[in-house]
């Protein structure tokens, strides 16, 4: 008795396990040659931070997407907020943001799939010319955030692109 017990509950443990990998969207974030990119630290550890950072923001804006779809992102290019301009006193470049030329833009190809099926998918030319006047109203990221434009951005593009 004791050892189907133990069968039921092993198979059990199997298929809900199963159910629950297939219910959850996978995120899939790639950057094609980041070493091209139009502005990007200097600094290897740098632009491993910011790809880290825009690959943990693209997981959390999958992760609200309905059970079974699949989020791919290919990131083509990218034009951090601001321009960076050397310092010698701390030792690395700093980010200045003056609100000219300097506005956030990424590009990028996606596609949301399910069960095998491709639901949408296109490439996206993604800026924010006016990214420091929205005021801290539309922008709830702190401004200790490194990346606050460019997750705003991205969040606008998941919620009318995406989302819709």
């Amino acid at each position: 008795m004791t050892r189907y017990l133990r069968l039921i509950l092993v198979a059990s443990s199997v298929a809900l396990s199963f159910v629950a990998s297939n219910a959850i969207a996978t995120v899939t974030v790639t950057f094609t040659q980041p070493e091209r990119y139009a502005d990007m630290p200097f600094a290897s550890w740098d632009r491993e931070r910011v790809m880290k950072d825009l690959r943990g923001h693209f997981d959390k804006l999958g992760a609200t997407l309905p059970p079974g779809q699949d989020l791919k992102i290919e990131v083509q290019d990218i034009d951090l907020a601001g321009r960076i301009e050397p310092n010698t006193r701390f030792g690395h470049d700093i980010r200045i943001l003056r609100g000219g030329a300097d506005w956030p833009v990424i590009q990028l190809h996606y596609s949301v799939e399910a069960d095998g099926k491709v639901l949408k998918s296109g490439d996206a030319r993604l800026s924010d010319m006016n990214y420091l006047n929205h005021g801290t109203y539309l922008n709830h990221y702190s401004a200790s955030e490194p990346l606050r434009y460019e997750k705003r951005m991205l969040d606008e593009w998941f919620k009318t692109v995406i989302k819709q």
